[in-house]
């Protein structure tokens, strides 16, 4: 099995990125995958340490239920299950047909740029 990287991007510039990652795709070799924010808000609105914390967790521990998850975390339930559905719409977690949860990378990287504005 393949080792995957994610590489999650702030560029404002989303379809520079997405052409980007084409020209890279055309390689033909694995360029990891990309998630990208147009801002560094966008970017903080959705990753919060708490969800870190849980892709953090779940980093090569294979799959696990979202009870055991909230208990590693020491966090209620509820609002891990909260958590879990928005990293898994983003694409940094994945649901198994069990109903536990996996993170799929072996590697995240973050490429974050903060510039003057001018």
């Amino acid at each position: 099995m393949e080792q995957r990287t994610l590489i999650v991007t702030v560029q404002p510039d989303w379809r520079g990125a997405l052409r980007a990652a084409g020209r890279a795709a055309e390689e033909c070799q694995y360029q990891g995958e990309r998630l990208n924010f147009e801002t560094p808000e966008a970017f903080f609105g959705h990753l919060t340490a708490r969800r870190w914390a849980l892709v953090h967790l779940l980093l090569g521990a294979g799959e696990v239920s979202v009870r055991e998850l909230a208990r590693r975390a020491g966090r209620d339930v509820r609002r891990v299950h909260e958590d879990v559905t928005t990293l898994a719409d983003l694409g940094l977690l994945e649901r198994t047909e069990r109903g536990g949860v996996v993170c799929p990378f072996a590697d995240i990287h973050v490429d974050m740029h903060l510039r003057e504005v001018v």
